[in-house]
């Protein structure tokens, strides 16, 4: 069944009537059944916003100081039965190993750079890379560089999404994907400990030798390093793509977006170039900003992570359609990290959240 009702544009996104703005309803995170709204006003244009669903930016940069080994210094953001989202920053050489039994890990390196050791052996980090560490994987890091880091913890296990029509080579060939290799120069000498998280609590086992000793492996399951350079973003010269056109992993609940500078929509001057007004119904959404110019919302600056709830709009701040009109790239480096189940904000995360980061989305009159 479709229907169509009053007054709308033929092609979604493209000749937005005069005096409306579009809105995108849609099911299962713009794969299921969607409609467009053409309302008279912005559905951002709210006076008052009070309980869950209000929008959070929050500062990582305000985050206090942690103390402690690497585990310490880890502070949770936001969590689910499915995911915590968590900063974390990496000081100096490793005085412990982690091995995560509560599930699989992607660290995505906002600053810094270091060395990754595993138990699939060792490789280095740098800015813009992702590592991909499967649930019950024994690894520490140690930075040559301090080290802030963005750390996404899944419940189920992270893949890469099917490509479908475009390809298996679409958005990054998998040969760009790198794997650690076995290093006995990195191994260390005397006793070394392990510190094991399960339900949520610790363990610490003492070895009388560096516990991470393979000499090699085989297997196609293991630690993945992908850096952000090797992401080709996927291109409409007249169409704004959903967010899903950029999934770099995913589980059936947790899904990991890479927004990369590409070029904008200028194959149609009637063509939207700037994110569309969305609900998303069922899953709630995060954004964390790594680098460059994100025109899309203003007040936004590197190492911010923005926190929309399912049910609650969002889309270009006020002005941002108007100033994309000269544009024809965009400059931002950003992770989104889309969940099904809705998420709470953390102590930590309220002690760092903007109290007035809402007022934000209200158009200037």
């Amino acid at each position: 069944m479709y229907f169509r009702r009053g007054t709308c544009t033929r092609q979604a996104h493209v000749d937005i009537p005069d005096g409306t703005v579009e809105e995108e309803i849609g099911r299962n995170g713009f794969f299921g059944r969607v409609s467009h709204l053409y309302r008279a006003n912005p559905p951002v244009g709210w006076t008052a916003i009070e309980g869950d669903c209000r929008p959070h930016a929050l500062e990582t940069a305000k985050l206090q100081a942690r103390t402690g080994d690497y585990i310490g210094r880890r502070a949770p953001l936001l969590r689910n039965d499915d995911a915590v989202i968590s900063m974390g920053e990496i000081v100096g050489p490793a005085t412990s190993t982690f091995r995560n039994a509560d599930g699989d890990e992607v660290h995505f390196i906002h600053r810094g750079c270091g060395h990754l050791d595993s138990d699939f052996g060792s490789l280095r980090y740098e800015a813009g890379d992702y590592l991909v560490i499967p649930r019950g994987t024994g690894y520490r890091l140690s930075a040559a560089e301090p080290t802030q880091e963005l750390v996404i913890q899944t419940r189920e296990e992270v893949g890469i999404p099917d490509r479908g029509i475009l390809g298996k080579h679409a958005l990054f060939d998998t040969d760009a994907i790198e794997a650690p290799t076995p290093d006995s120069s990195r191994r260390l000498e005397g006793e070394h400990t392990i510190v094991i998280q399960r339900g949520g609590k610790l363990t610490r086992v003492t070895y009388p030798f560096d516990p991470l000793d393979v000499v090699g492996w085989k297997g196609d399951l293991t630690i993945w390093r992908l850096n952000i350079r090797d992401i080709r973003p996927i291109m409409s010269e007249r169409y704004h793509l959903p967010p899903t056109a950029h999934v770099t992993f995913a589980t059936p609940s947790v899904v990991i977006c890479s927004f990369l500078p590409r070029g904008l929509e200028v194959g149609d001057p009637g063509a939207l170039k700037v994110p569309f007004y969305h609900s998303n119904v069922d899953y709630d959404e995060v954004l964390f900003y790594h680098d460059g110019d994100f025109f899309s919302r203003e007040g936004i600056s590197a190492g911010m992570l923005t926190f929309h709830p399912q049910g609650i709009h969002h889309g270009p701040h006020p002005g941002a359609i108007e100033a994309a009109k000269t544009k024809t790239r965009t400059d931002e480096k950003a992770v989104m990290i889309d969940t099904r189940r809705p998420l709470e904000v953390t102590a930590d995360g309220l002690a760092i959240s903007r109290p007035d980061y809402w007022k934000s989305w209200q158009p200037k009159r």
